[in-house]
């Protein structure tokens, strides 16, 4: 169960005189304070002062124009902030849109503001002020303002209700609930509470029956709706909303209803309390207590990848989503899928356009399950959570797995990845684009050209017959290159690099020799060197003879293998995609060497020699001290 927040902090602001400190006093002893100094020090609420059983500081600021640095200071640590004007003095209430919601705005003060009218003693009882008339135009320009209430420390009215509205609005806050304007509920929150409905309709008729209900309640509130509390909760949903109950039970048109009706009722305890012991918290998203760091803690060399438990989980959803069986993941039915997460999170970057779509715009079972394994890779925490909210419901640790270090493979000189991440290096109009859009079944007359942007692309490549991988493609922009080569552990997780160069023109060929050789450079001084492959593109295109000739000689000195040659124009690649398999499930090849990284090679084996002989020559000398002394010894006794 996420948990409320284990305390709240409280700063008090607004003009001076308008009853700050008396306000604090008042609450806290339930009583008028004659003399109060001009700024009290925190005052701290025992945990039983209010209901909610969470204890509370009050922070008192000063109105000084030289102490707003302090202020706020004590700003950015609040959880709250209550913001008072005198009932007696309209320019205060003036103050509050002229300076203080404003001051708020620039301090980018992002909790909840609960607007207090002091000395409420003062107005004229014959003051026709209404205050919902008002505060309604100031609360519709500041929406972060919560509440309004009016209070008198003198005659102790409503004072200790303010900070009980304030410790409330942080602990059960509207703000993630319910949209104030529209009198609805937000749609992070209908999707939270439609996967509480789904996880509690066991029977899966889409109804909660009694019983269902009593678990439901059992769970969240530690007792159980007696019978005719069932029924007085079906009639009033039936009678505002006849389709929120049918002959089973309540539906989920109902449920929503019934937190609607608790929120505008003031009682969002009630929904925070299911959404909390469903793991949910403040931002409407799982707790990180479900998801602990620990779990996804790996080297730079190691990737996560999704186990065969998750892989047949995704299998049998995409199987019960695809409701025609036509191997076609519509849209729509992907956003139903994910109708239970707080978004989908695939309709942006890099996940939007990184799979292959069938002619329908959706995905088949492989692109699914590609994008699945993109996400892990990229975003394990997240791939794991959102796998909790469709519906997976085994330990998430059983869901993932953490590949070995690519420094072991080299050292084993085989790669057990089942996802196989390629980095993609190339200049400027080198077709890394084409290739990457021609690589998830896009024609080449769809190709949008080249981008700045970096991109990912993922599919399924054939092994062998019975076999598949799954390819990562990462393009790198070729401005790019550069964050990659400062950074140690960048290509600590990439499985094989691609260089891709236009080979009809001799300046491309040229730079993505040198991204090469970089790579080659960061790779020898790291330890986290990688297999590489030279792709020469627009084969469709007249060669230049000099990238030819340079590109073979390059490769030959560098130990690796020649260019791959391939156009994206005419489909031709030469089986270049199961060819990056094959080198990445090898580590231990296709590793270019420069000449730096040779010598010291050469160095490093003389070295060895040279220990391993005195290694031997130190033995001999120990091994003939021996004999020496046995053979002294035996003279010794015979004479």
């Amino acid at each position: 169960m996420a948990s409320a927040p284990n305390s709240v902090r409280i700063v008090v602001i607004g003009d001076k005189g308008t009853g700050k400190s008396s306000l604090i006093v008042a609450a806290a002893t339930d009583s008028f304070p004659p003399n109060v100094p001009p700024v009290l020090p925190d005052t701290k609420l025992p945990f039983q002062f209010f209901p909610d059983g969470i204890p509370v500081t009050l922070v008192d600021t000063s109105s000084r124009p030289e102490d707003k640095g302090m202020v706020a200071e004590e700003l950015k640590l609040a959880d709250a902030v209550v913001l008072t004007y005198d009932c007696d003095r309209p320019e205060t209430l003036e103050g509050l849109t002229l300076r203080w919601l404003p001051e708020l705005r620039l301090l980018e003060v992002k909790v909840p503001i609960i607007v207090a009218g002091c000395k409420l003693d003062l107005r004229d009882d014959n003051s026709q002020v209404v205050l919902e008339d008002v505060m309604a135009p100031i609360m519709h320009q500041f929406r972060e303002i919560e509440t309004c209430i009016e209070c008198s420390a003198l005659k102790q009215l409503q004072a200790q209700e303010v900070f009980y509205y304030a410790q409330k609005t942080v602990i059960h806050p509207t703000g993630p609930l319910f949209d104030q304007e529209t009198q609805t509920l937000k749609p992070r929150c209908v999707r939270a509470l439609k996967r509480i409905f789904i996880l509690c309709d066991h029977d899966k008729d889409g109804a909660l029956s009694e019983t269902e209900l009593n678990e439901f309640q059992v769970k969240c509130f530690h007792a159980p709706l007696q019978p005719s509390e069932i029924d007085g909760v079906k009639r009033v949903v039936q009678e505002k909303l006849p389709e929120g109950v049918n002959e089973v039970g309540l539906t989920l048109t109902g449920f929503l209803f019934l937190h609607a009706l608790f929120i505008e009722k003031g009682r969002l305890e009630t929904t925070w309390t299911v959404l909390r012991k469903f793991g949910y918290n403040n931002d409407i998203r799982l707790a990180d207590e479900l998801l602990p760091p620990s779990l996804f803690k790996r080297a730079p060399d190691q990737t996560v990848e999704l186990t065969d438990v998750a892989i047949e989980f995704l299998k049998e959803k995409y199987m019960l989503f695809d409701a025609d069986g036509d191997n076609n993941l519509r849209p729509q039915e992907i956003e139903d899928l994910f109708s239970t997460a707080p978004e989908s999170p695939w309709k942006e970057a890099p996940y939007e356009d990184a799979a292959k779509k069938t002619a329908l715009g959706g995905l088949s079972s492989d692109a699914f399950l590609s994008l699945w394994s993109l996400m892990t890779l990229l975003e394990p925490a997240r791939s794991v959570e959102h796998l909790i909210y469709i519906g997976f419901h085994g330990d998430p640790s059983s869901a993932i797995r953490l590949t070995r270090r690519r420094l072991l493979d080299r050292k084993k000189k085989q790669c057990e990845r089942k996802v196989v991440q390629c980095f993609v290096f190339g200049p400027n109009s080198a077709g890394k684009s084409a290739l990457l859009n021609c690589f998830l079944g896009r024609s080449y007359d769809d190709n949008p050209g080249s981008t700045t942007d970096e991109r990912y692309g993922v599919n399924m490549v054939d092994e062998t017959k019975s076999a598949k991988k799954t390819l990562v493609m990462r393009e790198i922009p070729a401005d790019g290159a550069q964050g990659i080569f400062s950074s140690k552990e960048s290509l600590a997780a990439c499985d094989i690099a691609i260089f891709v160069y236009d080979s009809s023109d001799e300046s491309s060929w040229k730079r993505a020799s040198e991204l090469l050789v970089e790579v080659a450079n960061h790779g020898e001084a790291t330890g986290y060197e990688v297999p590489c492959l030279m792709v020469s593109a627009k084969d469709d295109i007249v060669s230049s003879q000099i990238s030819i000739q340079e590109s073979t000689r390059v490769t030959q000195d560098m130990g690796i293998e020649p260019p791959v040659s391939i156009s994206s124009k005419l489909g031709d690649f030469s089986n270049l995609f199961r060819k990056i398999i094959t080198a990445a499930q090898h580590p231990h090849l296709s590793i270019p060497e420069t000449e730096a990284g040779k010598s010291r090679k050469h160095y490093n084996r003389l070295i060895n020699r040279s220990l391993v002989g005195v290694s031997i020559g130190a033995a001999t000398v120990v091994v003939g001290l021996a004999a020496y002394r046995v053979y002294a010894a035996r003279k010794s006794a015979s004479a």
